[in-house]
């Protein structure tokens, strides 16, 4: 079975999801060859658009976490540095509970960002090895070697051309293929596979260099070479060739135009990759800390780099893969747009309101009054306040003479009297810690 299904990716977490993803593919070329235009360029446009907005609803929330931490860090930063240099057990635990309380406050969670960075990063990566592989995941692309790619494979000396990479550059890519046990023993459809692996990856200069070294198949190579470049052809352009290859090409043949056609992917992916950077919500440099603005800083430098890295790659991968990126940026800018608007009319007071809510509504669930946990919090945050207080500030509180302590103990018993309750019975002690935390959150 592994022998049959080899040209797609088997990894444990990435090939189902990319046999998934594969299915979609399939779906939408058959569709396009139906209706006429059976284009590979054209499906991974499609294709694009239909993944990222499968993928919207985690944008979405990934840019609400965005919006919503920026307006929480100034209270988290006013905490920490309420607590700063306070190491004690009361402290710490008070800390934390300022803490819990904002994120709850807010709906968040400190790993809400890197959940949704997790969802999609397997996804997108998959995607990836989708368009790497077209004709494993696509079954009319696949079919368009055959029958070529048989009669290949029984001819004498294709397995040494194929897997030289004198001839075919991608060629060191399947390697372990070309020497695993199946292919070696001679089992046929993981030879076929192995063989479309590196025609499709193949630049036109290869095929013809294919054609040359095997004349007696020198006709169905041409024609099956031809198919190929008709589902390639973008615009003129063959997604198969790299960028650098097309502009090598269009250089020594003189065609100006098509260097500057060449050129336009690499460059078309850098710029679509600035503008989606300049769309996602920027953190304030204003309410950062010092890490904060090393972190900061580091993820600006790495914003700048990446759009040049996005050009430098696309000039060298098969122009499908640019294309794809071309493509995947340009969906994710139109969709920040229409997020950050969405975003932007979102009443944040509203928003954490409703956050509150939920959060009672899970305590209650396990037993717990939010309003006691409130008060929890309230009165371990007065008492480290006041036990941390500096011994200066203590020492400087005007002492009480003796009438001023009896009456400040009539009052005190007067209060916590005030309760029909029969005194020392049990209802009596409670009513005098409610109207205790009364007195002190007035």
């Amino acid at each position: 079975m592994n022998a049959i299904l080899l040209t797609q990716y088997g990894g444990s977490i990435l090939g189902p999801i990319a046999k998934v993803l594969g299915w979609i593919m399939n779906g939408i070329f058959w569709v396009l060859d139906k209706i006429g235009i059976p284009n590979i360029g054209l499906a991974i446009i499609i294709f694009t658009i239909v993944i990222y907005l499968l993928l919207m609803p985690f944008t979405i929330k990934q840019q609400k976490f965005s919006k919503l931490s920026a307006k929480m860090n100034p209270e988290l930063q006013a905490i920490q540095k309420r607590y700063e240099g306070k190491k004690d057990n009361d402290s710490m635990m008070a800390m934390q509970q300022e803490t819990k309380a904002v994120y709850a406050k807010y709906g968040v969670s400190p790993t809400g960002s890197c959940v949704q960075m997790l969802i999609q990063m397997p996804i997108l990566f998959a995607l990836y090895r989708v368009f790497m592989n077209v004709p494993a995941y696509v079954n009319q692309v696949k079919e368009a070697f055959f029958p070529m790619v048989e009669k290949l494979a029984n001819t004498a000396g294709s397995a040494e051309f194929l897997s030289n990479s004198e001839n075919f550059s991608n060629a060191a890519m399947y390697a372990k293929q070309f020497t695993n046990e199946a292919f070696t023993s001679g089992n046929a459809e993981y030879i076929q596979n192995t063989f479309i692996d590196v025609l499709y990856k193949a630049s036109t200069s290869e095929w013809k260099n294919l054609a040359d070294h095997f004349p007696t198949l020198a006709t169905e190579i041409t024609d099956t070479m031809q198919k190929m470049e008709h589902y390639n052809n973008f615009l003129g352009l063959n997604m198969g060739n790299s960028p650098s290859y097309m502009v090598h090409e269009a250089i020594a043949a003189g065609a100006w135009l098509m260097v500057v056609a060449g050129l336009a992917i690499p460059v078309l992916s850098a710029l679509t990759q600035w503008l989606n950077v300049k769309l996602m919500p920027q953190a304030s440099d204003a309410s950062s800390n010092n890490d904060n603005s090393s972190m900061a800083a580091s993820m600006k430098m790495m914003n700048n780099v990446m759009p040049i890295m996005s050009a430098v790659f696309c000039y060298t991968l098969p122009s499908g893969m640019g294309l794809y990126w071309i493509a995947g940026s340009v969906v994710r800018s139109v969709q920040q747009v229409l997020i950050n608007k969405h975003i932007d009319k979102m009443d944040i007071d509203a928003q954490i309101k409703k956050n509150l809510e939920k959060r009672d509504a899970k305590l209650r669930k396990q037993g717990i009054d939010p309003a006691k946990l409130n008060n929890y919090a309230s009165m371990s945050t007065r008492n480290v306040k006041t036990s941390s207080a500096p011994a200066a500030t203590k020492a400087k509180a005007p002492s009480m003479t003796q009438e001023q302590k009896e009456e400040a103990m009539r009052k005190a018993t007067e209060y916590y009297n005030k309760n029909a309750a029969k005194p020392g019975s049990l209802a009596s002690k409670a009513n005098m810690v409610r109207d205790y935390n009364e007195k002190n959150n007035k």
